[in-house]
């Protein structure tokens, strides 16, 4: 079978980048992407690339050569699913706030609607490849609405979790370390297999395409970002201890790095691990451990969360303990609000959080972000804490220029690793600034010794 018409539900961070390289290395296929948020829309098909929705390096320059040609984004959402031989299901699921498992179980309500809408309007058999990060079973689910509710169509299931990191999404689509498809084990399910193999081998060599089961592609994608978000975990449970003994983290990482059982990658300290992934998906973990009575193994991946936690706390706690046991009244200017650099996601970004506890403490916070808008951060803090939109306001404020966030500042804290940070003037910086000038280093991303000759009073994670 000889795929021409792809059709994706969802035009998010995942949705949108992963269906436009699979068009750019496709161009005989047809990949239309629907939402049903017709402002997001628009923005994918803004002449102007600079506003597409997601900012991601390289980006556009794959939708440019791509959209009009084979790769479009639609809000026809029923006519798309129609025309379509294969359908990715990449849409949102948050974590629960409601009801059994509230907190940590996910909410697959919207994945459900797709199951439900792709069965109504179905004319012919599908492939259809869950693209969004889903618990264990949830194809089976799946599977089940579209057989009972649907036309007496067929539709195979596949498991296509993505291992995409913000920031580097293009470069990991691209040349990726592995792709993952999991299916059923009949004649049918291991020729839907195949069928998706082939899309993905226009550009991906075939070693590095792995295959499984339904429950073992699903699960993986889980423990994957369990595995990365405990290794951020874990450097960050050492950082305390580095400050109390004199130790300083960046040498202890970078000795324990180059075991090669141990590994240089993420032994970065850090203010705390954010994004819309790891703690959704480790709670997520946590909350099929608890459903299948494995206390223990849930207690250990919890923990991973309660240190992040702790670290962003432990971040904001510095701050005003530095700053004579108070904050009110007191100017502190963020250096990023974005969870990591290159990207304008901020679900989840430690700089919420460390925001919400000073601004509890009654301080003033400006923030400069290369690619995260004033809208944008407003809307975080209130969805985050019961304030009013007033209050949250008038603490809360955002600069186009990272110089004028810093004039008057007491503080000034490094959240997202923006590389541009470390081409400052760093003395017009610190002359601007209330003395003494604090900077606290949330990423270790600037010299300590240059800062501290220029006059700054820094601190670091773990120095």
């Amino acid at each position: 079978m000889n795929i021409k018409s792809i059709c994706c539900i969802g035009a998010g961070y995942v949705g949108g980048p992963t269906m436009s390289v699979i068009a750019q290395k496709n161009p005989h296929i047809k990949v239309t992407v629907v939402d049903v948020n017709a402002d997001r829309i628009a923005a994918w098909n803004s002449e102007d690339l600079s506003q597409l929705p997601i900012f991601e390096p390289g980006l556009d320059k794959v939708v440019a050569e791509a959209r009009g040609r084979n790769l479009f984004f639609s809000t026809e959402v029923d006519r798309a699913i129609d025309a379509a031989e294969m359908i990715f299901i990449s849409v949102n699921t948050p974590t629960k706030t409601y009801g059994a498992g509230k907190g940590m179980a996910a909410d697959l309500q919207y994945v459900e609607l797709c199951a439900r809408q792709i069965a109504k309007v179905s004319t012919s058999n599908k492939i259809v490849v869950e693209k969004s990060t889903l618990p264990v079973k949830t194809a089976e689910a799946i599977k089940d609405i579209l057989d009972n509710t649907g036309n007496g169509i067929h539709f195979e299931i596949l498991s296509n979790p993505e291992f995409l990191a913000e920031g580097t999404a293009i470069q990991d689509l691209e040349t990726p370390d592995r792709v993952l498809i999991g299916g059923e084990s009949t004649a049918s399910g291991q020729k839907a297999i195949e069928v998706l193999k082939t899309i993905y081998a226009a550009w991906v060599p075939e070693d590095q395409i792995i295959t499984t089961n339904l429950w073992s592609s699903e699960l993986s994608k889980l423990t994957a970002n369990a595995f990365l978000a405990q290794r951020v975990s874990s450097i960050n449970a050492l950082t305390e201890l580095c400050e109390k003994t004199g130790a300083n983290i960046n040498e202890v990482a970078n000795a324990i790095g180059t075991d090669s059982r141990i590994g240089p990658k993420f032994l970065k300290a850090s203010v705390g691990f954010g994004g819309s992934c790891f703690q959704k998906d480790i709670l997520n973990l946590v909350y099929i451990c608890k459903s299948l009575g494995l206390n223990e193994a849930a207690d250990y991946w919890e923990q991973v969360i309660i240190m992040n936690n702790h670290q962003r706390e432990r971040f904001a706690d510095q701050i005003v303990k530095a700053l004579y046991g108070t904050v009110a009244d007191k100017k502190i200017t963020f250096f990023g609000w974005a969870f990591k650099k290159d990207t304008n996601d901020t679900r989840e970004s430690a700089a919420i959080y460390i925001a919400d506890k000073l601004i509890d403490e009654h301080a003033n916070i400006q923030v400069y972000d290369p690619k995260v808008s004033a809208l944008q951060m407003q809307s975080d803090l209130n969805y985050l804490n019961s304030r009013s939109e007033s209050d949250n306001d008038s603490y809360l404020s955002s600069e186009k220029d990272p110089y004028k966030a810093a004039e008057g500042a007491h503080a000034l804290a490094i959240i997202t690793e923006w590389d541009e940070f470390q081409n400052y003037d760093w003395k017009k910086i610190y002359d601007s600034m209330s003395k003494p000038a604090c900077v606290f280093d949330g990423r270790n991303l600037l010299n300590k010794s240059e800062l501290e000759a220029i006059g700054f009073s820094y601190q670091g994670i773990g120095q």
